[in-house]
């Protein structure tokens, strides 16, 4: 007891602010370079070690806390979430989107583009449920990764979210600047600094530093206080997208819809790709359960509310726009705006234009609070450095996390304009949502030291059954999108390994709120996200495979020996404790 006080005494009389080695390279791999030399050497048994090593509810829950030294204020209710549902999904993505779309694949029926991934996307979010609601940590997907697939999975899923919360921020930035360059109705980049550098990164943009900057200032002072501005824009936001559903159906023509299909199945799900990145911003809500009150009740009515009343509202919004014009005469940059145009409304494109700013100024508020605390966790377990897990003792949020996502996401928006990076984001997200519709399998059928051998290997084979026979399924429809043998093997073998899953007991069943349907609804999870991977371009996944060997170099150099001693170091600490209790046990025996 009097080693706890000590330690908590400790942590009071630290600054915050503090700049020393170890509070960067604490590990005993980076100690001295004879260390380091010494930890590279047995790299192929440590990167053994992480990857079959897997933490726990606990040990994400209790002990990796504690590397924060101080604890986030517990000030969110399922009405902040919902809120906050709102603010990070509704961005800019419907209004630009849906045009682009209508115009390129899907015709009328890019309605059911949005039905298609809003069913996916709502997929996604059960499993983000139960996962929140059982571990209510700051980390998100990659802790509940890091407990079910193990450290090097979640390294890469941690390298991932860490990418696209900074492209993420800087496109939305960039973006930002854009829209309010066309409210002030002024020219094109009229806004940007022009300079001599190369294509793609001549245009500086000092105004997308800015709005960073201010809505990483919000997200720092307080995350109740960021709650509430985030409630008042994104109540100004829902009224600008009421006003353009009721004021859009008003000057409706139904003829418009005629064909629904002129692209054919492919064009939908080609959109539906495309259009699944509106719904994208929903897992800032579940790095939010460590603040928040209630999470088992909070996080359910939180997630699956915000998110069945957006996939309505994407849908009228899509209905709208597609009844108000043919859809070869829908524009694809401005698509609303020249909508109302057509009928008359011409001053409808400033309130469009004003709409969309308000999302993208929510968007960035709620990811700099989410961001922050992904990158919190992510520092927990010693994946990068324990510095940037710190939380402030005054406000209670993560300010070093916050500003190592904020810096970066500034310096890219300010060079670069990143079209080059929207295809990856996208790779990026469908591959995080796939893997923890595995995970959540895995926890439902495994429990570590309970489930016989023999089911784990079951386990393993059905599900390398449905990844595959996912992967095969949309490889097909990529070569042949008319044919038909190829679905007549593939989809039988999800049924087949979907089946085979839902034989095996379950090891696990959730404590208060868990996914209905399962094994059916994650798996049905892996193949849509894996189906809708497929639909992007080659040039996507060469950027992810890129991005990727660069995530493993700095894993095989930095992370791997900087967990690998954590955990160490814990165990120490647990044999410890287990001897000192035998000592106390033989000391008071006869």
């Amino acid at each position: 007891m009097g080693s706890n006080g000590e330690m908590s005494d400790e942590i009071q009389h630290r600054s915050y602010w503090r700049f020393s080695k170890q509070d960067f390279l604490p590990e005993e791999s980076f100690q001295s370079w004879g260390n380091y030399r010494s930890a590279l050497s047995q790299t192929c048994f440590r990167f053994k070690d992480r990857l079959i090593s897997r933490s726990d509810d606990v040990s994400e829950i209790g002990e990796l806390r504690k590397q924060s030294e101080n604890e986030m204020k517990r000030c969110l209710t399922w009405w902040d979430l919902t809120w906050f549902g709102f603010g990070s999904v509704v961005g800019a993505g419907i209004f630009v989107l849906t045009g682009q779309e209508a115009h390129e694949h899907a015709g009328p029926a890019i309605v059911l583009s949005y039905v298609a991934s809003g069913v996916s996307a709502m997929l996604s979010v059960f499993c983000y449920t139960e996962f929140a609601v059982e571990v209510p940590v700051a980390g998100g997907s990659f802790a509940y990764l890091r407990i079910e697939l193990g450290d090097f999975v979640a390294f890469i899923t941690a390298g991932n979210i860490l990418l696209e919360s900074i492209a993420g921020s800087a496109a939305v930035a960039r973006a930002w600047t854009s829209y309010f360059t066309n409210l002030l109705n002024r020219p094109s980049n009229s806004l940007r600094i022009h300079t001599n550098l190369a294509a793609g990164f001549n245009l500086l943009d000092p105004i997308a530093v800015g709005v960073l900057v201010i809505a990483a200032t919000i997200a720092i002072i307080s995350t109740r206080k960021t709650s509430l501005i985030n409630w008042i824009a994104t109540a100004l936001n829902t009224a600008v997208i009421l006003f353009v559903i009721i004021a859009g159906f008003a000057h409706a023509n139904p003829s418009n819809l005629k064909p629904f299909l002129p692209f054919g199945a492919k064009g939908v799900f080609q959109a539906a790709a495309i259009v699944y990145f509106a719904y994208g911003g929903f897992d800032n809500i579940a790095t939010m359960a460590e603040e928040t009150k209630n999470p088992s009740r909070d996080i359910p009515i939180g997630l699956l509310g915000s998110m069945s009343i957006i996939t309505v509202i994407y849908c009228l919004m899509a209905l709208t726009l597609s009844m108000m014009q043919k859809y070869t005469e829908i524009d694809t940059g401005a698509a609303y705006s020249v909508a109302f145009q057509s009928v008359g409304m011409n001053w409808a494109r400033y309130l469009v234009a004003l709409g969309a700013l308000k999302g993208m100024t929510t968007v960035l508020l709620v990811g700099a609070l989410g961001q922050a605390r992904y990158t919190t966790h992510i520092a927990r377990a010693h994946m990068i450095p324990p510095w940037f897990a710190l939380v402030h003792p005054k406000t209670g949020t993560p300010i070093n996390a916050t500003l190592l996502i904020t810096i970066s996401s500034a310096l890219i928006a300010f060079f670069s304009s990143l079209d080059v990076l929207a295809s990856l984001l996208s790779v990026s997200t469908l591959f995080i949502f796939m893997m923890m519709a595995v995970a959540l399998l895995v926890r439902r059928y495994h429990v570590k030291e309970i489930t016989p051998q023999t089911n784990l290997l079951k386990l393993v084979f059905f599900l390398l059954i449905i990844i595959a026979s996912s992967m095969g399924t949309s490889a097909y429809w990529g070569l042949n999108p008319n044919g038909w043998v190829g679905y007549a093997v593939t989809i039988p073998f999800w049924f087949l390994g979907t089946i085979g899953l839902s034989m095996l007991p379950q090891q696990r069943k959730p404590k208060v709120w868990g996914v209905p349907l399962v094994p059916w609804l994650p798996s049905l999870s892996i193949a849509t996200n894996i189906f809708l991977m497929g639909s992007l371009g080659a040039e996507a996944f060469e950027r992810f495979g890129i991005c990727t060997v660069v995530m493993l170099i700095y894993y095989v150099f930095f992370g791997l020996h900087a967990t690998y001693d954590m955990a160490h170091l814990h165990r120490k600490a647990q044999a410890k404790e287990v001897n000192n209790g035998d000592m106390i046990g033989r000391n008071e025996g006869p």
